[in-house]
């Protein structure tokens, strides 16, 4: 097929816009939802966008649309030009006031009760104007948003290498500990067999998860059933309460689990079970003012906190 010509002027940024929305919401009438248009605008846009390609990019399904290998390759660039579009006006408000603006800095469990306190600490002692939003989410979702320039960085676990979209620093290892409250039948002793841990109810980290898959293999390879009686929960004040309120094992990063004293560790050995904690950010960005504040602090903080946060 012939290469689309896609700067003769039909291909709009309403289209990306677009594009971008079906693949977050599934369905034409969810996009159109979000994008505030009818139903049979949306459908046109599509049909229009499927012409300029030259391809189909979504398979339709009484269930919604699912993109086709068309649809999911132009999806990264499309969403790379949103994001830099997104960039492009962050970085002209920010050129007008350098010390203000906003970063948006994406979270999930390991890292966020002491590597990401201790960052924003620093930063608004040097720009005390300067807006940190943290959005907590799942893994997965929280790189979509990154990608599309709807998040900054993300803090937490570091899960894959780097690639052409997203780079990944290394700031510290950390180990994952069982934890329970100090009352729990199991707290206290030693020599645990693992198929006494099948015996009680379990707060595992949602299917999504690496580390929900690397707690499966755990159960596998000691012969204990997926627990029965277990809540899915990757909030950490979820998990916090649930665990001082009931007999529940949970599987915590260590750091979090030695800063609370009212958490109790099992004699159980995890060793299978670590990680690398670091920054995840995009490969392709600009220096606006803030982006540049938030990169250099990172490299700045690196030795600190990966001595600070590093397991005893």
């Amino acid at each position: 097929m012939k290469t689309p010509r896609l700067l003769d002027g039909r291909l709009k940024l309403r289209h990306l816009v677009l594009l971008d929305a079906l693949l977050r919401q599934g369905s034409v009438v969810g996009a159109a939802v979000q994008l505030h248009v009818t139903q049979p605008v949306a459908t046109r846009g599509l049909h229009e966008l499927e012409e300029i390609l030259g391809v189909t990019l979504f398979d339709r399904g009484p269930r919604g649309i699912t993109p086709t290998v068309y649809g999911a390759a132009f999806a990264e660039h499309a969403r790379a030009v949103l994001a830099q579009l997104t960039e492009a006006g962050r970085h002209i408000v920010e050129l007008a006031d350098a010390v203000r603006g906003t970063v948006v800095v994406g979270i999930h469990l390991a890292g966020s009760n002491m590597l990401l306190p201790r960052a924003i600490t620093k930063i608004k002692a040097d720009h005390p104007y300067l807006t940190v939003v943290v959005r907590e989410a799942a893994p997965e979702p929280l790189l979509v948003e990154l990608v599309a320039g709807r998040v900054d960085m993300i803090v937490g676990r570091l899960t894959a290498p780097s690639d052409e979209q997203i780079e990944r620093r290394k700031l510290y290892d950390e180990f994952v500990d069982l934890i329970v409250r100090p009352t729990h039948p199991l707290a206290g002793r030693t020599g645990i067999a693992p198929a006494e841990l099948g015996e009680y109810p379990w707060i595992l980290p949602g299917q999504e998860t690496v580390l929900r898959r690397e707690l499966e293999e755990f159960f596998a390879r000691n012969g204990i059933p997926l627990p029965a009686n277990r809540v899915e929960a990757t909030s950490f004040l979820t998990v916090r309460e649930l665990l001082l309120a009931n007999d529940v094992i949970a599987a915590l990063p260590s750091l979090i689990a030695r800063g609370e004293p009212k958490f109790a560790r099992l004699d159980v050995s995890l060793d299978q079970i670590g990680h690398s904690v670091g920054l995840t950010l995009p490969t392709i960005t600009l220096s606006a003012p803030t982006v540049s504040t938030r990169r250099r602090s990172a490299r700045s903080s690196n030795t600190t906190e990966s001595t600070a946060n590093r397991p005893m």
